[in-house]
């Protein structure tokens, strides 16, 4: 076996070089081909990582068992190396198949070049992680991968540093495990990946972040992204040095095989080791198709920068570099380079044939059943239908589908022996896509937070009255004594124990590794709360107040949201998010953007407690849970007396399901939060004028109301009344869409249905501000005793 020296501690096996040679050339073909599969029309969009698989092949050599990837969509190369990905299922990805067997990532759910491994098996239960290469689920927003990054590197440090979580050994090996995140150099500009470069240094966690940097942000060059041209030169303040902890940073080019290997086997040893964040610069960086599909970078790139670009090709390199090592000959690398091609051609063809294949039987079967109808019937217009389902070259299914429905208006008023048929595949057909593209918005798994049992709270005659938030501290410190995979982190949480006091004295009694202050960083927070969910550990995330949820809207929308979606079930983050709301004074603390969150969180459980002994039990129905959740705690709760049940560690609220908390037959309030107060007193005064109130307190907003309970109320009282502190058709539209038209409660009103909501301007700094500004009493009132009397006018006479 020919061995060759790189450097003085590194040398190579002759065949594991040429084997990265092959590796790059198949890679490289599979992007050309990719591309050309796009521009005949069999694939809606390319984007490839041309250019990019030499530092990809280096990074992968020290990607261990365990280890995370949390990168971009220009990795297929280091997919590819860590074995997780094939060339037949990256082609799979591209045409969109819906089979898992053939793409295992997202079965056609996320663009091509979009990677992950299944963490969880078809029952939704963890894998063994730590005996498996993973890779966390992409997603395309600018820098979207990095803030869960932190979080997978943080999950190392509690697996190292927390002996309680040594029994977990499917996740962790003592906290061995690296976070690898990858970026382009543009992306760098974002603030949330500045965020997480600083949180890391602060945290000093195992993370390895390359940056892939090709000059070009699409079109736009170096000057207008990076100060200094370079972001290890923009980020050297962060570099560590003898006395200050910091980023160890390293730099290193593109085509440089030796130096290559070199850099990433010392970033892989210190991040390791010593669990301290590297960043290897991965500079000259060429891109031989351009951005993507999209468009052509010669638009934009000079004669000059394409030429160098062609020379400075890692491909073009490394066959030099083997060439000068007399590693192999001319004639032996085209050879390599030919057999790279038709294996990547191979994939292609095998790809394809899957993809059509799954499509073909629906489709045969609606052009048989198509023209049996056809032979019984006169009707021209099959005639012309026929013939287009006949012509359509690599139909997909849609294509199949519209035809059939236009079948069967035209066959509307025939009585056709055939029709019963063409129904039956139709609805064959629309309940199979449901399937393929509707399916795992939420938890499908045993733990699905709607099969967890209710138990109601018990009290007994030791139970003491106590302030709200005392209910939420025991509650607290019984998880924690409970369960070590639990820990909380955010801003304030550690030392005070939250503005609020709910873990008060909790960091003293288990640690700060278990409860955690936090910078004031919101996405970042978010993010380690995701990346910890994903191995295995159970964060509760605070963002201190509601309304800066928008700092971390992006990655709880895009990332955390439709993760079991876009995985198919493949993966999961149990992440908690606790916060507060309702009833907050002040322009920016008005609490109440529910309408925000209900558009663009679908996929988290968002649950609204009147209270915090209901808050308490969702808590527990959560942990019992593997789904994630933002649950909003009433800000002006804290200090309210409840009692503390005996059950305390046991009893649970039930997800998606109303609660009365008060009889009426007149009408029907449907409320939830902070609301609920104010519209028990309304209800109160009502009752004095002879109008008995059911006030239905929603407690879930996503999922909402699952068994249909408040349209039962709706048959009795005949009216509804929808009232929150949001925007006028924000939530109380959402709620009236929910009742009136899934549940059919239209049926049952006497009255138009009224929604009482907060003004659409962020409420004002004060006690009057917040009267003027969102529902109070009087109005609730006012609203309600005018509904009665436009249908009682001589039972209700005016007032005002």
């Amino acid at each position: 076996m020919v061995k060759v020296e790189l450097t003085d501690e590194l040398v190579l096996a002759k065949e594991e070089i040429l084997r990265d040679f092959q590796l790059l050339c198949e890679s490289r073909h599979v992007s050309l081909i990719g591309r050309k599969e796009v521009f005949m029309g069999r694939a809606k969009f390319g984007i490839f990582g041309d250019g990019k698989e030499l530092a990809q092949i280096a990074m992968a050599k020290v990607f261990q068992n365990g280890d995370f990837r949390s990168g971009y969509y220009r990795d297929q190369t280091f997919m590819f190396a860590i074995g997780e990905l094939s060339y037949q299922e990256f082609f799979a990805q591209l045409y969109a198949h819906t089979s898992l067997d053939s793409e295992p990532a997202s079965a056609g759910r996320m663009m091509n070049s979009h990677f992950l491994t299944r963490s969880l098996d078809d029952q939704g239960n963890w894998k063994n992680l730590r005996e498996q290469k993973n890779s966390a689920a992409d997603l395309s927003p600018t820098a979207g991968q990095i803030p869960r990054l932190l979080g997978l590197g943080y999950a190392s440090k509690l697996y190292r540093e927390n002996p309680e979580l040594a029994e977990m050994q499917e996740f962790s090996l003592q906290g061995n495990e690296i976070a690898f995140g990858t970026i382009g150099n543009a992306s760098t500009s974002e603030g949330i990946f500045l965020e997480t470069i600083n949180a890391a240094g602060v945290l000093q966690v195992p993370l390895l972040i390359s940056v892939w940097d090709d000059d070009y942000g699409i079109s736009v060059p170096q000057q207008y992204h990076t100060t200094k041209l370079s972001i290890s030169k923009a980020l050297a303040g962060f570099k560590r040095t003898k006395k200050e902890k910091g980023w160890e940073i390293i730099e290193v080019k593109a085509w440089d095989y030796p130096a290559l290997l070199q850099a990433y086997r010392k970033a892989a040893q210190i991040s390791r080791e010593e669990h301290v964040p590297v960043l290897v610069h991965v500079s000259e960086v060429t891109q031989q198709q351009g951005h993507s599909t999209s468009g052509s970078h010669e638009r934009y790139k000079s004669k000059e920068r394409l030429q160098w670009e062609k020379e400075f090709d890692c491909l073009a390199q490394m066959k030099k570099w083997v060439l000068a090592q007399g590693l192999a000959t001319e004639e032996e690398l085209e050879k390599i380079d030919k057999n790279a091609r038709k294996k990547a051609s191979r994939a292609k063809t095998e790809a394809w044939k899957a993809f059509t294949a799954h499509i073909q039987e629906d489709h045969q079967e609606a052009l048989s059943l198509l023209s049996e109808a056809q032979g019984h019937s006169q009707n021209e217009a099959l005639d012309k239908l026929l013939e287009e389902l006949q012509k359509t070259i690599d139909p997909i299914k849609n294509d199949s589908i519209r035809v059939m429905k236009k079948a069967l208006r035209a066959l509307r008023g025939e009585d056709n022996p055939v029709k019963p048929s063409l129904k039956t595949w139709l609805n064959k057909v629309l309940e199979k896509g449901k399937g393929d593209y509707n399916s795992h918005v939420y938890s499908e798994s045993a733990e699905s937070a709607l099969r967890i049992e209710e138990i109601k709270p018990t009290y007994d005659t030791e139970s003491k009255l106590v302030d709200g938030r005392e209910v939420l501290q025991a509650c607290f410190d019984s998880i924690l004594s409970r369960d070590p995979r639990v820990f909380a982190i955010g801003e304030d949480v550690g030392k005070i124990g939250d503005v609020n006091q709910a873990f008060a004295g909790l960091q003293a009694k288990y640690g700060e590794l278990r409860v955690t202050d936090t910078g004031i960083r919101e996405t970042t927070i978010i993010g380690q709360g995701i990346g910890a969910a994903l191995r295995g550990l159970r964060p509760i995330t605070e963002i201190q107040y509601l309304d800066y949820i928008y700092y971390a809207i992006q990655s709880l929308s895009d990332d955390l949201a439709c993760l079991q979606y876009r995985t198919k079930g493949g993966q999961k983050a149990p992440l908690i998010i606790r916060t507060r709301g309702h009833r907050l004074e002040g322009i920016w603390h008005s609490g109440s953007p529910i309408q925000m969150l209900l558009g663009s969180i679908r996929g988290i459980l968002l649950l609204v407690p009147r209270n915090m002994t209901q808050a308490a039990g969702f808590y527990n129905t959560l942990l019992r849970s593997d789904e994630p959740a933002l649950l909003i705690e009433c800000l002006n709760g804290y200090r309210l007396k409840e009692k503390i049940p005996s059950n305390l560690d046991t009893f649970t609220v039930p997800v998606g399901v109303p609660e009365v908390i008060r009889e009426g037959k007149d009408v029907s309030i449907v409320t939830y939060g902070s609301m609920c107060r104010i519209v028990m007193e309304a209800a109160r005064q009502l009752e004095e004028m002879g109008i008995d109130c059911e006030v239905i307190d929603v407690q879930s907003l996503l999922p909402f109301d699952v068994h249909h309970r408040i349209v039962e109320s709706v048959k009795k009282t005949n009216r509804v009344v929808f009232a929150d502190e949001d925007v006028s058709g924000g939530a109380t539209g959402f709620m009236m869409q929910k009742v009136l038209e899934e549940q059919d409660a239209y049926h049952y009103l006497d009255s138009k249905p009224l929604t009482i909501s907060g003004k659409d301007h962020r409420p004002a700094y004060g006690s009057d501000g917040d009267y003027f500004s969102k529902p109070n009493v009087e109005e609730v009132f006012d609203r309600i005793y005018e509904m009665m009397r436009e249908a009682m006018p001589e039972k209700f006479p005016a007032i005002y």
